[in-house]
C-alpha cells in the first residue's frame, strides 16, 4: 500500500487525509519524507507546507492550519509527526468529518493503531487513506533487502546478504541506510560481496554472528571460540542479547525438521521459512546434533539468555557466558 500511495502522489492524485499508523516506522517515515519534500515544488513549500510535532502541537493550531487555503498553489500540505504523543484525539473529529479538498493532511501515528471500535476509526475509514504497518517477519527480511538492492540496479551475494541481515536484524531503516552506504562506494561493479559489507559497514566477514552460528551448527568448537574471542575484544560487535535470539531461531528451525518425513526434509525450506540456498545448513545441523542434541542446545540458549540479563549469574561478561554455553552445547 505504501507504493500505491507514492504512485498516486507522483501522479497528482491526493486524498485530503492520510493516517499512517502501526509498528513499522520505515514505511511511515518514507511517506512522510515524500510528503514533506516532494508533493510541493520548492517555490510552493515556503507558503504551503506546515509541519507540526505531536510533543509540542495543539489541536487548535493543527486544525486551523488544515483549514487554510493554499497560496499560489493548487494545494497545501500539513504534516503532523509524532501524533501518538497527542491527547484528546476527538478534537480532530470536526475537521476529519469535513476535510478541505485543497489540503493534504498527513498524520504519522507511530507504534500505535486507532481502536477500530471507536468513532475516530470509523470516520478515518470513510474520509481518509489509512495505512497500518506491521513489523516484517524475520524470514521476509532477506527477500525485502534483496529487492531494495535490485531496485538500485545492483545484486548481492547470498552470503553477503545473510551477514548483513544477521548483523542488523529487523530494522528496515538501518538496512536501507547501510545498503545505500555500500552502493555509494561501488565503483565499476554491480554485485555486493562480503568484502564490501566488511569494508563499508564494518562487519567482519570472519567474526560475526552468522559465522558463529555456522561454527556452532557444524560443532567446530575451536572456530566458535576464536569468534567469541573477537567478540570479547570488540564488545559492541555482538552483544549476547543479539547473538542468542539468532542462534535460537536457527536451532528452532532445525528442531522443526524432526517433525518432517526424512524423505521430504530437503524440500522443507518453505515450511521453515528460510531461503532454499541455506537449507543445507539446517539439514547438516540436524545430522550433527540429532534431536536430543538440538533439544539440549535450545535449553542451554534459554538458560544463558536468563544469565545474560543477570538471572542466576554474578557479573560474567557476555563473551564468558557464550564461551561456557558453546562448550556445553558441543559436549558429547
Amino acid at each position: 500500500m505504501t507504493e500505491q500511495i507514492l504512485s498516486d502522489w507522483r501522479a497528482g492524485r491526493f486524498r485530503p487525509v492520510y493516517w499512517l499508523q502501526g509498528d513499522e516506522e520505515y514505511f511511515i517515515d518514507r511517506l512522510v519524507d515524500h510528503a514533506e519534500h516532494s508533493i510541493l515544488r520548492p517555490e510552493e513549500s515556503s507558503f504551503n507546507l506546515t509541519v507540526f510535532y505531536g510533543r509540542d502541537a495543539q489541536w487548535g493550531e493543527v486544525v486551523n492550519a488544515c483549514r487554510r487555503y493554499p497560496m499560489f498553489s493548487e494545494r497545501q500540505v500539513v504534516i503532523l509527526k509524532e501524533a501518538q504523543h497527542m491527547r484528546d484525539m476527538e478534537s480532530l473529529m470536526p475537521y476529519l468529518e469535513h476535510p478541505l479538498a485543497s489540503t493534504v493532511f498527513v498524520v504519522a501515528y507511530k507504534n500505535k493503531s486507532v481502536d477500530k471500535r471507536t468513532r475516530l476509526a470509523k470516520v478515518l475509514a470513510e474520509k481518509a487513506e489509512v495505512l497500518t504497518t506491521k513489523k516484517m517477519y524475520d524470514d521476509k527480511l532477506p527477500g525485502w533487502a534483496l529487492q531494495h538492492v535490485k531496485s538500485k540496479g545492483f545484486g548481492i551475494t547470498e552470503k553477503a546478504l545473510a551477514v548483513l541481515i544477521d548483523h542488523i536484524g529487523n530494522d528496515l531503516s538501518r538496512i536501507v541506510n547501510e545498503v545505500d552506504k555500500v552502493l555509494i562506494n561501488m565503483t565499476g561493479r554491480k554485485e555486493v560481496t562480503e568484502d564490501d559489507i566488511e569494508r563499508y559497514i564494518g562487519i567482519s566477514k570472519e567474526f560475526n554472528v552468522f559465522e558463529l552460528q555456522n561454527a556452532v551448527a557444524n560443532r567446530q568448537l575451536d572456530r566458535a571460540l576464536r569468534i567469541l574471542n573477537y567478540f570479547e575484544a570488540n564488545p559492541k560487535a555482538a552483544p549476547i542479547q543479539q547473538v542468542l535470539p539468532l542462534i535460537h531461531n536457527f536451532f528452532s528451525k532445525v528442531y522443526m525438521l524432526f517433525g518432517v518425513n526424512p524423505s521430504e526434509r530437503k524440500s522443507s525450506a518453505s515450511l521453515l521459512g528460510v531461503n532454499p540456498y541455506f537449507m543445507k545448513d539446517y539439514l547438516n545441523a540436524s545430522v550433527k546434533y540429532e534431536q536430543s542434541g538440538v533439544e539440549r542446545v535450545l535449553l542451554l540458549l534459554h538458560h544463558y539468555s536468563l544469565k545474560g540479563v543477570g538471572i542466576g549469574d554474578a557479573g560474567s561478561s557476555d563473551a564468558e557466558l557464550m564461551k561456557e554455553m558453546v562448550v556445553k552445547m558441543m559436549a558429547d
